[in-house]
C-alpha cells in the first residue's frame, strides 16, 4: 500500500511492517498505540522504525492512518470526559468524601 508520511511516499505492506518490528521491544508509552503481533507499540516508535525518519518529522496521526489501512488494530487516547458544574452543596459534599458503607 502506498502512503505518505512526512511528505515522503512509502510502499508499506503488513508483512513488511511485521518484519521490521521483529525483535524490537515496545517502549513504555501512555499514548496512542498499535498492536503488532501480541505487543502494543507507540505509534511514533513504529513510524520511526518503518520509515527510518526522526519522530519529529511526522505525526502520530499519519502513522495511525497507515497502520489502520494495513489492517492493524490501533488504540487511541480516550476522549476527555466533560467536567460538569457542581452546585456549592455538591462541591462541599465531594470535599468531605462519601460516607463509608458498613
Amino acid at each position: 500500500m502506498r502512503c505518505v508520511i512526512a511528505r515522503f511516499p512509502f510502499e508499506l505492506t503488513k508483512s513488511g511492517v511485521l518484519e521490521s518490528m521483529k525483535g524490537i521491544k515496545p517502549e513504555a508509552g501512555t499514548g496512542e498505540s498499535v498492536i503488532i503481533g501480541r505487543r502494543h507499540y507507540p505509534l511514533k516508535q513504529v513510524g520511526q522504525v518503518v520509515t527510518r525518519q526522526d519522530r519529529r518529522d511526522f505525526s502520530a496521526a499519519e502513522v495511525l492512518r497507515a497502520m489502520t489501512k494495513l489492517g492493524f488494530t490501533c488504540r487511541t487516547l480516550p476522549e476527555a470526559v466533560p467536567v460538569r458544574d457542581l452546585s456549592p452543596l455538591q462541591r462541599a459534599s465531594a470535599m468531605l468524601g462519601t460516607p463509608l458503607a458498613v
